[in-house]
């Protein structure tokens, strides 16, 4: 009997160790993993940079608390700042503590300047911005608030692609529109760059905040560094990270000048936050997937793994109604419930994670080989032609 809490429904399989895009399991079968811990392994499984980093680093400093100034965290402050829009980074340890900082990034800025009472965050709903008690009201899915009560106020909602509903929801009390750009857990629904440029002027407009979530989508994903460059939109905040730890832990959130006016001394905090152990994996990271050579290489591959699957979509109609998805961020929705084709593919030794809407996420390290996508292709080919409606 295992001792573990039951909020996890876990497959009947376990790992020994990983070595690039496989994963080879306790009974010694091996699997193409398109899931890498829900794009966190952004350069696959155990990566010889990344060993030689954490070994290295592991062997000087672990922990020193942000007390003290913590050189590998400011480098890699300066990395991202100077690849991307911002001027300001906090570290965290994950994907909601960056979400919850950045909720409190926006109202403390209306707070620094005198405007309190912004403090309600407009947002799409059924969203997905983590797990803690206000990520999941600013999700506004029923499902994961549901017996979490009281409700965390400050959270409007508006349906995805209601744009006319969006504007009329913005008050004289909000502070900002936060939006995956890329919906992960939503589904793989990707905001058009149009979209994305309209947020942008009516945040504007309206003198409010915009915050581009980019845990899941971001570092690399899209094919771009970040998901919203595409769209030469410039957000005010942004939390990331999954990838960028490349399976360690690390979260972050980019800020620029204007907003971090209000995040002073003594205003948030995390213990683990910028740990040098954590620091020190995040800049070879960032060293490897920002470079322009590797970006471009992502773009190349997904936009042949998304030719192909839309192929495999044109030969089974009535099996796949949608590809989705940029870069390595792939939904193949399908006309039923994903369970069993998640199962059929876990069988043939791919393995894949559902999204909402009866979408099968895929989600390969960034370096895949195109040998392995075709490997990929072929299993799910096999799996639409066996497949029972």
């Amino acid at each position: 009997m295992s001792n573990l809490a039951k909020n996890y429904n876990r497959k009947k399989i376990s790992f020994k160790y990983g070595k690039g895009s496989y994963l080879y399991s306790t009974d010694g079968k091996k699997y193409l993993d398109f899931v890498m811990g829900i794009a966190v392994n952004s350069l696959g499984h155990a990566h010889p940079s990344l060993i030689k980093t954490i070994n290295n680093q592991s062997k000087k400093l672990w922990h020193v608390s942000n007390a003290f100034q913590i050189p590998e965290g400011e480098n890699l402050a300066k990395k991202l700042c100077k690849k991307t829009f911002a001027d300001y980074v906090m570290f965290q340890n994950s994907g909601a503590e960056a979400t919850e900082a950045a909720i409190k990034v926006a109202r403390r800025y209306f707070f620094s300047i005198g405007k309190p009472n912004k403090n309600r965050i407009l947002c799409i709903k059924n969203s997905f911005h983590g797990r803690t008690l206000a990520a999941i009201y600013a999700s506004g899915s029923k499902k994961m608030t549901e017996g979490f009560g009281p409700k965390v106020k400050g959270f409007d909602h508006f349906i995805f692609g209601d744009h006319k509903a969006l504007e009329k929801k913005i008050t004289k009390d909000t502070a900002a529109i936060m939006v995956e750009t890329i919906m992960g857990e939503g589904g793989i629904k990707v905001i058009p760059d149009f979209c994305l440029k309209e947020l942008r002027k009516l945040c504007d407009k309206k003198k409010i905040l915009l915050i581009l979530d980019e845990v899941q989508c971001g570092i690399g994903r899209s094919g771009d560094f970040f998901a919203f460059e595409k769209s030469k939109v410039k957000p005010d905040i942004v939390p990331i990270a999954k990838g960028i730890g490349g399976g360690f832990p690390i979260g972050a959130v980019l800020m620029n000048k204007k907003v971090a006016v209000g995040m002073t001394p003594g205003t948030h905090g995390s213990t683990f936050g910028g740990n040098p152990l954590a620091m020190s994996v995040g800049n070879k990271v960032m060293d490897i997937v920002s470079n322009k050579k590797f970006l471009n290489n992502v773009k190349k591959l997904s936009k042949y793994f998304l030719l192909n699957l839309n192929k495999i979509k044109e030969k089974y109609p009535s099996i796949i109604k949608q590809i989705r998805g940029r870069g390595f961020l792939i939904g193949i929705q399908l006309h039923q419930d994903q369970t069993n084709f998640i199962k059929k593919l876990m069988e043939n030794k791919l393995l894949t994670i559902r999204a909402a809407e009866n979408v099968v996420r895929i989600l390969p390290p960034l370096n895949v080989k195109k040998s392995e996508i075709d490997e990929a292709l072929k299993i799910i080919n096999k799996v639409c032609s066996q497949f029972k409606l």
